[in-house]
């Protein structure tokens, strides 16, 4: 059994720093209560944690590459903890968002090592079988969240969903020091600090002008400037990017069509799939006056559905191309937010359930094949920034989306306003959501090779620049003649 202890220690981290991303949903009107949160803070609170992790992941992955991948493991989940520690202790809902952020930090250098290390540590039979429990890992995490974070919420008290990370952290910690080896450092990428500082001021510029516009109105100058602020950076971002030699994100990957179009897939999908959660657990719990448990058990379906799916496909549906599966399950994330988009001023939670288990069907279609389609449609030496990529656009779609749809929820006169206003918002919200995975839903479907092949003429000659073969070792003068008199 000690064999799994390294599968144990990461499966951990993995775990955790998931649940996080949706554990906050259901517990918003209770922070709300305490620390006397506005709508925008709320946004914050959720958006933080996932456009820090999304504008750091890629240079996380450089820095482990060259620190050890180890090392950059448990130094994120040593941060991870203590950020928790000081959101649960956090007395306002500046230092909340504030320690969100820092949590952030230390999930992108989790998340960016746990792969790296299973990869490491184990080889034939016993990885595929610790890439299959790392995958349900993350399918469980989704199916904890909302009711984990219900049940602590309720009993506890919101504090706890983010201070129960701390023994679970320290325990990570030294299984990890204690049962995983060090690896090998490569040292052979330079770190790209202006490519991570552009692409993280656009990032979060983007995502402050949206929920500021959704606060104070598209009329005021504040709400423009934030949005100029990011398409400037956005711009530096790629000139960086196109003049350094050893960039975070190599721009010629954007040449392969299945590239762009399972990325642009996994933006859409988290921003159709998971960003109305927070503005339907406000609504279940100030407008239906729902407990923290009953709203996670609403919105639990949809996690399970997710979890489920993806062990029937890797059973029974391996042959199905990524094309379609990931086309389809964008269409059913389209057609489960449109199914919920028929809230009314007297409507009960059992309104949004059809819609949550389509959506949950449609994610459970579509992500399984993602990372495997997509490593197969870049050259090999990309691979591992092809990965990053994918789930840095699928956590900034989510940032991205929380305040997008915060903002027309916020424009409709919702969460405030009379019983019928707060159902038009957010059926107004439901419907752009559904309308954007319907879209993404095309765009896979049109951009997506069948079979994930790459495009005839990618691995070569597409502008790629290939990595630098690693120098041979020197063999002491010494050595070599030895070698030569045992060779006679």
């Amino acid at each position: 059994m000690r064999k799994w202890c390294p599968l144990v220690a990461v499966g951990l981290g993995a775990f955790m720093l998931l649940v996080d991303v949706t554990i906050v949903n259901v517990a918003l009107p209770a922070m709300s209560a305490d620390l006397g949160t506005s709508f925008g803070g709320l946004q914050w609170v959720v958006d933080m944690y996932a456009l820090t992790l999304a504008a750091l992941l890629l240079g996380a992955g450089t820095v482990a590459d060259r620190l050890g991948h180890r090392r950059v493991y448990v130094g994120g989940l040593g941060l991870f903890a203590l950020a928790s520690l000081g959101c649960a202790l956090a007395p306002s809902t500046g230092l909340l968002i504030t320690g969100r952020a820092v949590q952030g930090i230390g999930a992108a250098a989790m998340f960016a090592t746990t792969l790296a290390l299973l990869g490491t540590t184990y080889r034939g039979r016993d990885r595929a079988l610790a890439f299959g429990v790392w995958g349900a890992v993350n399918g469980a995490a989704a199916a904890a969240g909302p009711i984990l974070g219900g049940l602590l919420t309720e009993h506890l008290g919101w504090p706890w969903i983010f201070a129960v990370n701390v023994p679970v952290a320290v325990a990570a910690i030294l299984l990890t020091l204690l049962t995983v080896g060090p690896g090998d450092r490569t040292g052979r990428q330079r770190l790209d600090p202006f490519g991570i500082l552009t692409f993280t001021v656009a990032a979060g510029a983007a995502t402050y002008g949206l929920i500021h516009s959704g606060e104070a109105g598209w009329a005021e100058p504040g709400s423009w400037l934030p949005l100029l602020v990011a398409a400037l950076a956005l711009a530096a971002f790629v000139v960086v990017e196109r003049r350094t030699a050893e960039p975070m994100l190599d721009l010629a990957l954007f040449r392969h069509r299945t590239f762009v179009g399972l990325v642009g897939a996994g933006a859409v999908l988290s921003l159709s799939a998971w960003a109305m959660f927070p503005y339907a657990s406000i609504w279940m719990q100030d407008r239906l006056g729902l407990g923290p448990v009953a709203t996670g058990l609403v919105l639990m379906p949809m996690s399970v559905v997710s979890f489920v799916v993806p062990l029937l496909m890797g059973r029974f549906g391996h042959a199905v191309p990524a094309r379609w599966s990931v086309s389809v399950g964008l269409l059913l994330i389209g057609i489960g937010d449109l199914l919920q988009a028929r809230v009314h001023a007297d409507s009960g939670a059992g309104v949004l359930v059809p819609g949550l288990v389509c959506v949950g069907l449609g994610a459970g279609l579509a992500l399984p094949p993602m990372s495997s389609a997509l490593l197969g449609a870049v050259p090999r030496e990309r691979a591992g920034m092809a990965g990053g990529a994918l789930n840095s656009a699928r956590q900034l779609g989510l940032a991205l989306g929380v305040a997008v749809l915060g903002s027309v929820f916020a424009a409709a006169d919702g969460p405030a306003g009379p019983a019928a206003d707060v159902a038009t918002a957010l059926n107004t919200s439901y419907l752009l959501a559904g309308g954007l995975g319907l879209a993404g839903a095309v765009l896979a479907f049109g951009l997506v090779r069948a079979g994930g092949r790459p495009d005839p003429g990618d691995r070569a000659g597409a502008g790629h620049r290939p990595e630098p073969e690693p120098a041979a070792t020197p063999v002491p003068a010494r050595a070599a003649r030895r070698s030569e008199k045992g060779s006679d």
